[in-house]
């Protein structure tokens, strides 16, 4: 889903915390400094806080160290052993008939 779905979707669903008295007003504040609602200050901050914790796990980072080993290994792959070559057969059987 788009950026832009999220943000002209339907706001049909409701998500309910329970926080202490402190933790609103800081809330309140920071919403209050950015010239926002309560409301819209935590949607767009828990919305941002989840595609960073996406992006964080569905994105590799390798130093170059492990980068060139990755690549190595991609470049200096053994050849295919007898058990790969047998599945592949297998499977060519199968995908023709």
């Amino acid at each position: 889903m788009s950026e832009m779905q999220i943000i002209d979707a339907p706001k049909d669903q409701r998500l309910e915390t329970r926080i202490t008295v402190d933790q609103k007003a800081l809330i309140a504040r920071a919403a209050a400094l950015s010239g926002r609602t309560v409301t819209d200050f935590a949607n767009t901050t828990l919305v941002e806080a989840a595609k960073q914790i996406i992006r964080e796990h569905e994105i590799i980072s390798l130093n170059t160290k492990d980068s060139e080993a990755f690549v190595a290994a991609l470049l200096e792959a053994p050849a295919p052993g007898p058990r790969l070559r047998k599945a592949a057969k297998r499977y060519k059987e199968k995908a023709t008939s």
